[in-house]
């Protein structure tokens, strides 16, 4: 069965920095795009960041350019988010998702899995 675990979320202080991960299986890894979002109480759900299949190309929201950095390691089916000069508004549930396109999509509908999330919280 297909699933797609993250971690690494948690407390910290604003400025600071966190790393989430999304290990995955039951799935081909490295035939999928890969995402993440976050979604804030009373909030829709928001675009962070999306990397293609083989890691090339990478696109970030606006607000997460200069301070966010998506990757992947196909060999080790999981996928990073690096989160440095972190700000309360930063604070929302993340989620990993899996998109089989070759393209990474900004659109939540265009992804096929989904993690069940982890949550960050940045104080000031």
């Amino acid at each position: 069965q297909v699933q797609l675990v993250e971690s690494g979320g948690g407390l910290v202080q604003a400025g600071g920095s966190l790393r989430l991960s999304c290990t995955t299986s039951g799935l081909a890894f490295s035939v999928y795009a890969m995402g993440w979002f976050r979604q804030a109480p009373g909030k829709e759900r928001e675009f962070v960041a999306a990397i293609s299949r083989g890691g090339g190309a990478t696109y970030y929201a606006d607000s997460m350019k200069g301070r966010f950095a998506i990757s992947r390691d196909n060999a080790k089916n999981t996928m990073y988010l690096q989160m440095n000069s972190l700000k309360p508004e930063d604070t929302a549930v993340y989620y990993c998702a899996a998109d089989f396109t070759a393209h990474a999509s900004s659109w939540s509908g265009e992804y096929d899995y989904w993690g069940q999330g982890t949550q960050v919280t940045v104080s000031s």
